[in-house]
């Protein structure tokens, strides 16, 4: 893969978004980001696993919410929008990505260059208000504010104080009737192994701290918000997976389990 501006920046360390489209099995990623993906594979073997669970979450709640008659769809830390992001998913719809990396914002914009519905902010996601009335998302959703928000994969990168304000901040903005979907990486309370640790402090090098919560936790972290009708539930049952696809190892001595949920105002 090169940079779309011609250079390869960013292409001796490792970066998440290009991380993350490797485990995906995507192509959008340089040597730094496989090996530090197959590291993190090696600690903690479920991930490719989990990590494709999550982006089908991601599918099956934009297609559900399309069904639901949103057609305006706002992206916390969208990572590389490729072939099976929101924009593959809801073709007519109007999409606002949003990412804190420069290398992946540019990229990324490179990848969806030509397309009149879609739009990529350079923003950091753990402060709204910077970026929430921003020209570009005026200019694409006009007055609209009734809309769908991606909270997808995005939970263990904030503390619950930041988690509290970012939900607060969307809420404020987004009008009656407007939902989230939301994931969360969950694990028991007290629960760590070596492997873990490890795993853990691989995300501390890359500058992107990542914690874990509770389930009643995170039912507590996303108010004002409420879960709809459909409640928090492991992306197993999201999916229709058997219950055996995540075994006790996949579980990785933690009690790992990921949920899904939408939620709405």
């Amino acid at each position: 893969m090169s940079h779309p501006m011609g250079s390869p920046v960013g292409t001796d360390q490792p970066n998440a978004a290009r991380v993350y489209d490797y485990v995906l099995g995507g192509t959008h990623n340089f040597e730094a980001d496989r090996q530090a993906a197959e590291f993190m594979i090696s600690l903690v073997p479920s991930t490719r696993k989990w990590v494709r669970m999550l982006r089908a979450f991601l599918q099956e709640a934009v297609r559900l919410l399309v069904e639901e008659g949103f057609d305006h769809f706002l992206d916390l830390g969208s990572g590389l929008p490729t072939e099976d992001h929101i924009h593959a998913i809801a073709p007519h719809a109007k999409v606002i990505y949003t990412d804190i990396d420069p290398v992946a914002v540019a990229y990324s914009r490179e990848l969806l260059a030509g397309n009149p519905n879609v739009r990529y902010l350079q923003a950091d996601m753990k402060r709204p208000e910077t970026f929430l009335n921003a020209p570009e998302i005026r200019e694409l959703f006009g007055d609209e504010r009734r809309v769908a928000i991606g909270f997808n994969a995005v939970s263990p990168f904030f503390t619950p104080e930041e988690m509290r304000h970012v939900m607060q901040a969307l809420y404020d903005w987004a009008a009656p009737g407007s939902k989230m979907f939301a994931t969360f990486e969950t694990k028991a309370a007290g629960k760590m192994t070596p492997r873990m640790a490890q795993f853990l402090a691989m995300f501390e090098q890359m500058g992107q701290p990542f914690y874990f919560y509770t389930l009643e936790e995170c039912q507590e972290l996303v108010r004002p918000w409420r879960p709809d009708h459909r409640g928090f539930r492991p992306l197993v049952e999201w999916l229709g997976l058997p219950p055996d696809y995540i075994t006790e190892e996949d579980r990785e001595g933690v009690d790992l389990e990921f949920y899904g949920v939408i939620l709405e105002k």
